[in-house]
């Protein structure tokens, strides 16, 4: 277990490394920085102060390791716009969006799961075909028209709630169903497939042969098995959430990373671009290696590979 850990600690470190060179060069292909602080109305010898002052006229290597060292010790620079430390504002923002995530998720879980065992137990039946159905309406349907749809009965003609803000749980209902139901398809047909391959599975006959319970042979060696791969899907599923949530949170007006990510998008304001990319990246590469874990655990066969 030890060497597996090893080993897929490594790879996320190299991915870690390869996000944070494509993260800074975003940042310097966007054009030439010292003109966006600066400025339209910005003069010659203002552009060249701001150079020497933020250390653009330094080679891209040196400018790239000056970078990661502040990087490492949580200095991400000044926003543009808010004037104030980028690390300040994703730190009071971040709650709010993991929250989002996390619920939403969570709803993603448990309509997928449940549903894609049943669609697998009743296949070719009417529940099978039900199942397949939400899940092809679910990707058809673009989230933010969901959204929309969401507002327009439960805010506006119901009045049962609240349109936008964060000040209460309630405040995250529509966003988290928005972004749960955006996650369930996949899951759910990965579920119904897992399951219909570990059900044709000699140990399964073999379980029912001995004449097990029929929801034993379901729910303990059937679904564990099945579980495996929808583990790792969930912790993607979860990394597309957090950078899906730029547009939810934009039309809840939720104050989360993907709100300010849309303000410094709309504003040019570089840095805070720079650091919600690599955060986001960041916390999909410790998802997965935690899903890869997960994994390890669950089937030791795993652990070899």
């Amino acid at each position: 277990m030890l060497g597996f850990f090893l080993r897929r600690l490594g790879i996320a470190l190299c991915v870690t490394l390869t996000v944070s060179v494509i993260s800074f060069s975003l940042l310097h292909l966007s054009g030439d920085l010292a003109t966006a602080i600066g400025g339209p109305e910005a003069t010659s010898e203002q552009i060249e102060q701001i150079r020497l002052e933020y250390g653009l006229n330094k080679p891209l290597v040196t400018q790239y390791f000056e970078w990661l060292v502040d990087l490492l010790h949580l200095d991400l620079g000044n926003s543009f716009f808010f004037q104030e430390s980028v690390i300040n504002l994703i730190a009071e923002r971040l709650p709010i969006t993991l929250g989002l995530g996390a619920l939403s998720l969570g709803i993603a879980l448990c309509i997928a799961v449940p549903l894609g065992v049943l669609a697998a137990v009743k296949r070719d039946t009417w529940i099978d075909r039900l199942a397949l159905s939400i899940a092809v309406l679910g990707q058809a349907m673009p989230s933010f028209w969901f959204a929309l749809m969401l507002i327009v009965v439960f805010s506006v003609t119901l009045h049962w709630l609240p349109v936008s803000g964060n000040e209460t749980l309630l405040h995250f209902v529509m966003p988290a169903i928005v972004l749960g139901y955006y996650a369930t398809p996949s899951i759910m047909r990965l579920t119904r497939a897992g399951m219909l391959d570990v059900l044709s599975s000699d140990y399964i006959r073999t379980a029912r042969a001995k004449g097990l319970r029929p929801g034993r042979v379901l729910f303990k060696h059937a679904l564990r098995n099945a579980l495996i791969p929808v583990v790792a899907l969930a912790a993607v599923e979860f990394g597309f959430m957090l950078g899906g949530s730029v547009v939810i949170e934009t039309v809840f007006s939720l104050q989360g990373v993907g709100q300010l990510a849309w303000d410094a998008i709309a504003r040019d304001d570089f840095p805070v671009v720079q650091a919600v990319v690599l955060l986001i990246a960041l916390i999909y590469i410790v998802l997965t290696l935690l899903a890869d874990l997960l994994n390890a655990l669950l089937d030791p066969r795993i652990r070899v590979r």
